[in-house]
């Protein structure tokens, strides 16, 4: 058994989700949130010069890629077995109205104060009044993904406007030390605390994940000073690490653990640290790059006790049909 395998044992505790009794729930300065609203766009595909994508290995190909309305492939469906790259999940929103930039004031308040699980209203097109949930953040293209009931998808136009309930910016735990909390809602934090996560006896956070994942096959997202926006990809180039940590399953929505790795200040190699996150865009071809995944909590210490469970994905945990 290699170091790895044996640290993940160690680290994944197959405690059964029903005996989580003596459990305390997270809590959160709540009366100290501020919520406001932020709004975007769907937005539209775009294909760079060159529409071919070049592999790892050398080859090229032509798929579909990040933006737009996703119609098959929402929150709980598979973010690797798909003819695309950096396939994002369900519809894709930013907003560009003030500086025409990805990278502008408007965009990145969109991004920054979206947190996975606020509320998100349609407010333009045929399907205005219907309502859904962020879903994830995409660094680089800079969009927030929403997702929505099925029967919305065919109202919905590129362009259509979108409003976000952001709230969650400014969020701390209270009842635990050494863990710091990122990107999430008071809904998924709720959602959270009613399936199997909260606080233990000893003070340690314990979260269901779907997959364990070492910092070691990380890839793009790495050097930032934050990770309030974004994600980093999880490289997914050698078979034997992808059938060692099951990596095939994954899924838009999973929360997953990734081990010997510090979000506090930015994403970093810390051997004993273990971060939390989500799934929040699919497969790539591109070296470097991979399924990509958003923080929610990190631990320089490693103060985070992680519990298998297969089903600890956005979907169930938010109900989205």
């Amino acid at each position: 058994m290699s170091r790895n395998q044996f640290t993940s044992l160690l680290l994944l505790i197959a405690v059964p989700l029903a005996a989580t009794a003596e459990l305390q729930p997270i809590e959160y300065n709540a009366g100290e949130l501020v919520e406001q609203a932020v709004i975007g766009e769907i937005s539209q595909p775009a294909m760079r010069q060159s529409i071919y994508r070049v592999k790892a290995d050398g080859s090229v190909a032509m798929v579909p890629g990040t933006g737009s309305i996703t119609y098959n492939f929402r929150t709980g469906d598979s973010a690797v077995h798909m003819a695309g790259n950096h396939v994002e999940p369900a519809v894709s929103i930013y907003n560009l109205d003030s500086e025409g930039s990805r990278t502008g004031n408007d965009n990145r308040a969109l991004n920054a104060l979206s947190m996975i699980g606020n509320r998100v209203r349609i407010v333009s097109g045929e399907a205005t009044g219907e309502t859904g949930w962020v879903i994830g953040k995409h660094g680089g293209v800079e969009h927030v993904m929403v997702d929505f009931a099925p029967e919305v998808y065919d109202q919905l136009v590129i362009g259509d406007r979108m409003q976000v309930r952001s709230v969650g910016g400014g969020m701390r735990l209270t009842n635990i030390e050494d863990v710091r909390v990122f990107n999430a809602s008071p809904d998924l934090i709720d959602a959270l605390n009613a399936n199997g996560a909260g606080i233990t006896a000893e003070g340690r956070l314990r979260v269901p994940v779907t997959h364990i994942i070492p910092a070691k096959i990380m890839g793009s997202g790495l050097g930032r000073d934050h990770v309030y926006t974004g994600d980093y990809d999880i490289q997914m180039f050698d078979e034997g690490v992808n059938e060692r940590h099951n990596l095939d399953s994954l899924r838009f929505g999973d929360i997953v653990a990734i081990t010997d790795a510090d979000h506090s200040h930015g994403r970093t190699w810390l051997s004993g640290a273990i971060s939390v996150g989500v799934i929040v865009h699919g497969k790539t071809m591109t070296a470097g790059h991979g399924p990509g995944v958003t923080t929610l909590f990190t631990s320089p210490s490693g103060n985070i006790e992680l519990v298998e469970d297969a089903e600890s994905n956005l979907k169930s945990l938010l109900g989205i049909p």
